[in-house]
């Protein structure tokens, strides 16, 4: 039978998949496995493992024999500072030499790697140290104002000492992971609980990965491969980084505040031919006007996170030779439908999400999980463990068996790719003296997909109150989270029970859009 990997026909994708196919891309079994290894040990001999595009205009290289002696030095290191198996080391760095040798060594060593957004405020890096509590953090820039911060956790600077460190070290490290070991905790505001929670993946993981990697991203060993998403974030994770060097290929990488030019300037300098980013991204890339038709082709292009509009999808598909591949899922259980980039028989339908991946059976359900017909609306479940598993996204499917996303179901809030809490932008607002009750939406916006909108009973209003609620809120969790729309009302709806009613706001803003 044809090796998994090259198989690249639609049909004989779904007819032919098993997932046991799937362990036949690693070294590991289901006993022994380690994230690390399959990374960039095994592909020692393989040339350049990623290449980093700075936002001042910076290409920088590194090989997977180089990052194979490097992330075994580190776990060395870590030996030596008294980190077991099982204890986390946080990473707060931009893409860089730093942040693979870290995350990979952690991963390496058996201890568990955990990105962290370097963009976070006091209080969003405050929530997620208290959540897993590191025994170190890895960071740049103004390290003893953080520790300071934290107190309890060693942070430790990225810097010339430290590689002087590493190259002391023995560059030989023999992993004894189980596959069934936690290897990464990874923070999301996703749909399970109100305040940031860490999704725990094992090193296993890697393989049921396999599946947004064959079929969302369309990945294959020759791909000159690129995803500018942050690291610290699923989709640049684990789409981004994890899958493409499993499987041994190229990655390109991005770091730094966003720039659309620096974007293009990498896709034409390491010839990409699989294109994977957030939909604002390729928003931007249009809005900045830098591309005419025919200057660049890409035959394979994915994104996720968020819808992405008609005009943009149309603008990609003319402008960059291919259509926009949607994949769809959630961190917990993976991608579940995908539009199959580069595969033969399949046609990508505008607006939809796709069709189900091998593996998963997706359907329309009602609340009380009965499969609903085509074309009837109710919430999108996947099948797991026996039971219908709610993705809290509302759908629909046509009579083709295309899947078609109708709004989220919950209070998250994505803009810009950013999966966001509607929680815990409203506890940090409440912290500003001019608060006294707030309630945050996310509403419509042609270039993110949504912003935030901030209902606020305030003790005092006017426009400098604005202003100054805003740059409160960019210092105290990250940037992007900030309420880019700030409302005062003299009262927020409540449920009988008490509760801030944000459905109400969500009708009220629907109703004044149309």
């Amino acid at each position: 039978m044809k090796p998994i990997i090259e198989i690249r026909d639609q049909a004989e994708a779904v007819a032919t998949f098993t997932w046991e196919r799937l362990w036949t891309l690693f070294d590991g079994n289901a006993e022994r496995m380690n994230l690390a290894h399959e990374c960039l040990d095994r592909h020692a001999g393989r040339g350049t493992a990623v290449s980093i595009k700075f936002a001042d205009g910076r290409l920088e290289h590194h090989g997977f024999a180089r990052l194979a002696d490097l992330t075994g030095r580190f776990a060395n290191w870590l030996v030596r500072q008294g980190v077991a198996a099982g204890d986390r080391v946080a990473v707060m760095l931009e893409p860089s030499l730093g942040f693979y040798v870290g995350m990979f060594g952690a991963v390496k060593r058996g201890a568990i790697g955990v990105p962290l957004f370097t963009l976070f405020g006091p209080e969003g890096l405050a929530l997620r140290i208290d959540d897993c509590k590191p025994r170190l953090l890895l960071a740049d820039g103004d390290t003893a104002a953080m520790a300071a911060r934290l107190p309890g956790v060693r942070v430790v600077r990225v810097d010339g000492a430290f590689w002087d460190e590493l190259a002391a070290e023995s560059p030989s490290f023999a992993p004894a992971t189980r596959a069934s070991d936690l290897a990464i905790f990874q923070y999301t505001s996703g749909t399970t609980r109100e305040l940031p929670e860490a999704v725990r993946h094992s090193h296993r993981a890697v393989v049921t990965l396999m599946i947004a990697a064959l079929y969302g991203v369309g990945l294959q060993p020759s791909d000159r491969y690129f995803c500018p998403s942050s690291p610290a974030w699923g989709h640049g994770l684990w789409h981004g980084t994890i899958a493409p060097l499993a499987l041994g290929i190229h990655i390109g990488a991005y770091s730094g505040r966003f720039d659309a030019a620096r974007v293009v300037e990498a896709l034409r300098e390491l010839s990409i031919d699989n294109f994977a980013a957030a939909a604002t991204v390729f928003r931007m890339i249009r809005h900045a006007d830098l591309l005419a038709p025919g200057q660049l082709a890409i035959p394979k292009i994915s994104f996720t996170g968020e819808p992405i509009d008609d005009d943009t999808a149309a603008w990609v598909e003319r402008t960059l030779g291919s259509p926009a591949c949607s994949m769809y899922g959630t961190t917990e259980v993976g991608v579940v439908i995908a539009n199959y980039p580069g595969f033969a028989g399949y046609h990508v339908k505008p607006g939809s999400l796709g069709k189900p991946v091998p593996g998963w059976e997706v359907a329309i359900v009602d609340r009380e999980g009965r499969e609903l017909p085509a074309g009837e609306s109710g919430e999108i479940a996947v099948r797991r463990k026996g039971e219908w598993f709610f993705i809290k996204d509302r759908g629909r499917r046509d009579a083709d068996g295309y899947f078609f996303h109708e709004g989220r179901s919950d209070d998250v809030i994505i803009s810009a790719g950013w999966t966001m809490s509607a929680v815990e932008i409203e506890n940090s607002l409440m912290k500003h003296p001019a608060v006294l009750e707030a309630a945050v939406i996310g509403v419509p916006d042609a270039m993110r997909g949504q912003v935030v909108r901030a209902y606020i009973v305030a003790r005092s209003r006017g426009a400098d109150t604005v202003a100054d609620i805003q740059a409160f809120m960019k210092r105290q969790l990250s940037q992007h989270e900030y309420p880019r729309q700030i409302e005062f009302v003299d009262a927020l709806p409540k449920t009988p029970a008490g509760k801030i009613n944000r459905k109400v706001l969500r009708d009220q803003a629907a109703r004044a859009a149309t």
